[in-house]
Order: C-alpha cells, then structure tokens, then sequence
C-alpha cells in the first residue's frame, strides 16, 4: 500500500494531490524536506490572501497523472503554467478544449504541420500526447493569476529537477526536448550518452523565427523512438 503524504503536506491543504503510484513512490521523500514545507506554506499563504492561483488544486499534477512513470518516453519542458483564466490545466503548452490557442501552441501547431503532420485540430489540449507517453512538465507546477513567474523561486524547480534526475538515473532513451534557454539549463541533469536531447528557440512569437521553426522536432522525436525501439508518436 503506497504511503500517505506526510502531514506537512497535507496541512497546507495544496500539494497532497499526487496520487498516481508510480511517481508518488518516487517522490514521496520530497514531501518531507524542508523546501516542500516552505513551498506549502508560500501556497497556503497565497490561497489565505485571495490570490487565484492557476492551475486548479486538482490539476498540479496533472503531467504526472497523464504520463507515468515507466510510459514515459518523451519529456517536453516548459517553464511555468498560463497565467490566464481558464487556460492552465498542468500540462505545459496545453488548453482545455474550447480555450483559445495561445500564441506559443499556435506556433507549435504550425511547426508540427511543416513538419509533415496533418492540419492540427482547433483543440489545444494535449491530453492525448501524455497519454502515449509525452510527460508535458513545467518546471514550475503553478503561477497566480496574471502573474507569469509568480511562483518561480519558491521551491518547484527542485521538486522538477528531482523529476528529470530521476528519469535520467532509473530510464534509457528518453527523449528530452528543451525549448529556449530556460528549459535548455536543465541539460545538465540529462545523461546525453543515455538519452536524446533536442533544443531550439522557444516557440515565442518573440523567438520562434529564431530556429523554432524548422526545427523538425516532431521527425525528429519519432525518429528516436525508432531507435529506442519505441513506437511513434501519433501528433
């Protein structure tokens, strides 16, 4: 029987959420250092102000609850939740069906089509990407409202550091595709001689001309699974 969450966690009424077996084992541990208290705290505290904090309680982990652990075979980087209403769902890049595509998932979109996969549907939620095996992680698990990089520095990005680690150390041939420089600093926690990492600009309006596009990521990612001896992803 899997553990509960430590109390230090569960009286902060906020990160007692993840209950998928695979990475709650894992993970567990991290619930009871000193920075997890901080960062229940900090969240405690935001919630007591009246401060909207995206995604919902449900949705932290919701990358993790998509893509366990041993069905990972691709991990795409963000960097922190979308800050406006309705959008963040705890999947990076990722809308709701029936929410407007932000600019960097249109831009996706339209490298995805380039890259030789049919027209994207008017949809943005990427659900069925982690449901093949893509863990859609930001490196910070949530933002206040209109407030980007709200919560950055409180605590999450060792809690998602401790993620990949442990991806890198117990898995093999993972894909890691690290988009702009943010994501990309997280290269040094990724065994390159085990695993596949691509890199490109992020796909920003402000810099996705700048490399993102062409990239051919998406060729790319099923080309290394091919290798792996994984089957493709269907985008």
């Amino acid at each position: 029987m899997t553990a509960p969450l430590p109390d230090i966690v569960a009286s902060g009424k906020f990160l007692a959420k993840l209950a998928e077996p695979s990475w709650r084992d894992r993970l567990l541990p991290e619930f009871c250092k000193p920075y997890m208290k901080k960062l229940s705290e900090f969240l405690h505290a935001e919630k007591s102000a009246g401060n909207i904090i995206y995604p919902p309680e449900s949705e932290i982990f919701a990358a993790l609850e998509a893509c366990h652990f041993d069905q990972v075979r691709v991990v795409i980087l963000g960097q922190d939740p979308y800050h406006g209403p309705g959008q963040a769902h705890g999947l990076c890049f990722s809308v709701r069906s029936g929410i407007p595509l932000p600019p960097s998932l249109k831009n996706i979109f339209k490298e995805l089509q380039s890259d030789g996969s049919p027209p994207p549907a008017t949809s943005g939620d990427l659900t069925g990407w982690a449901r093949q095996g893509v863990l859609l992680l930001n490196t910070v698990l949530t933002v206040a409202a209109g407030k980007p990089e709200s919560h950055r520095g409180q605590g999450w990005e060792q809690f998602t550091d401790k993620i990949l680690e442990t991806l890198n150390r117990e898995r093999d041939g993972i894909v890691f595709v690290l988009w702009g420089s943010h994501a990309q600093s997280k290269s040094g926690l990724i065994d390159g001689k085990r695993h596949e990492i691509l890199t490109a600009p992020h796909p920003s309006p402000l810099s996705a001309y700048r490399g993102f596009f062409g990239c051919r990521h998406f060729s790319k990612i099923n080309a290394c699974l091919k290798i792996s001896g994984f089957p493709p992803i269907i985008w």
